[in-house]
């Protein structure tokens, strides 16, 4: 997918910027000086959106535009290029879905009636808009309904890189949906597990927690359902290591974990728990046969075997 100009709707242009002008610029009389679609540039910015910008012209002359009436220059050019958001909305993508599945407090065991229902799963986009100006969305969201869908590619280059949640996707007993090519998928999903889960998950755990002490310095509180989830990710990871293969539910762990999340047990008492798990990773990671990196041929292989039958399937939704 291009990329796109990095914009969004609360920028302010700073002085210097080229912008288009949305209106035409005139005098007395109606004689226009500059018709819309004019470039000039920003020399006077406002200091919040509801404030107005001056903007030159290449003859000297100014004019006073409000936010609405200039639009970048570089994103007045790129239009539509690149925009999979918007070309994307015009197709039901969701057709395109070949795996669904649960991950999260259900697919843990750590559920209760109230818990979400996080859902999760890869989509193939239809060739033709894959090959377009504008590109695929990296992933379907709907927050009503929980639900993401990542992108084949996208989805599997997180894979490759041991993201916990993709990873989840793979190893979860609560499957929805799976179509032959999603099979094929999961029948290879350890080919995404190498030592680089303790290198993911190891420093992401150890920057949250880093960030969990400075929030207990300010404000006194601890969130402890992140906690929580902290902890389950250093037992999961180690597991990876030990056993080759990803554990969703947290079994034997379950009612520790609970206890974290309800606040029953003191930090103190959650801190030496985590660094014990710490040392537990280390020592797995320097015993772990895994490979050092996941099998990228076997993961390439398989993305250009799905692309190929896009490009046969045509429109034709997964079955």
């Amino acid at each position: 997918m291009a990329e796109r100009v990095h914009f969004h709707e609360h920028l302010i242009f700073s002085v210097g910027t080229q912008v288009v002008a949305l209106r035409d610029v005139t005098v007395d009389g109606g004689r226009i000086l500059h018709p819309k679609g004019a470039v000039g540039v920003v020399v006077q910015s406002p200091s919040n959106q509801n404030d107005s910008y001056r903007v030159r012209f290449p003859d000297g002359v100014e004019e006073i535009f409000r936010r609405a009436d200039v639009v970048m220059l570089a994103q007045y050019k790129e239009g539509e290029i690149g925009d999979a958001e918007a070309v994307a909305s015009q197709t039901n993508l969701y057709e395109r879905v070949i795996y669904r599945c649960v991950i999260g407090s259900r697919a843990y065991g750590l559920d209760h009636a109230e818990s979400d229902t996080d859902r999760r799963g890869i989509y193939v986009p239809p060739v033709d808009l894959h090959w377009s100006l504008y590109g695929v969305p990296e992933q379907l969201e709907n927050d009503e309904t929980q639900e993401v869908y990542w992108e084949i590619k996208k989805f599997l280059v997180l894979a490759l890189k041991a993201n916990p949640n993709v990873l989840e996707c793979l190893f979860t007993p609560l499957v929805e949906m799976v179509t032959p090519l999603a099979e094929e998928l999961l029948a290879m999903r350890t080919a995404f597990l190498s030592r680089m889960v303790y290198q993911t998950y190891n420093g992401y755990v150890m920057s949250q927690f880093k960030r969990m002490q400075a929030h207990i310095r300010n404000h006194g509180e601890v969130k402890w359902k992140h906690v929580m989830h902290l902890i389950r990710l250093l037992i999961s990871g180690t597991t990876v290591l030990r056993e080759g293969s990803l554990p969703v539910r947290v079994e034997e762990h379950r009612e520790r974990l609970l206890a974290v999340k309800r606040a029953e047990m003191p930090w103190d008492e959650v801190d030496r728990w985590r660094h014990s798990l710490h040392e537990q990773f280390n020592e797995a990671f320097q015993h772990t046969s895994l490979p050092e990196r996941p099998d990228y041929e076997k993961a390439n292989r398989y993305l250009i075997r799905v692309r190929r039958w896009a490009a046969e399937a045509g429109d034709n939704a997964p079955s």
